[in-house]
């Protein structure tokens, strides 16, 4: 059997890895005084992850309804 609701459902764990991934025990491990290709550890984390989650949620808004 189907689930009629397949797209909100995605969206709906990726909302919760978005809000997972931008709280404080992952900005706590990458927030060092380390460079990385010259850019601090901690920006290059968040604009990566901000890059996931839209690249993510591209494809699960383009994804074809299961309904």
């Amino acid at each position: 059997m189907k689930r009629a609701n397949l797209k909100s459902d995605r969206l709906a764990a990726l909302f919760l890895l978005g809000f997972g991934l931008f709280n404080y025990p992952f900005l706590a491990m990458f927030n060092h005084a380390r460079l990385v290709l010259g850019v601090p550890m901690l920006y290059l984390y968040l604009f990566a992850a901000w890059g996931t989650v839209i690249a993510l949620a591209a494809v699960a808004a383009a994804g074809a309804d299961d309904a």
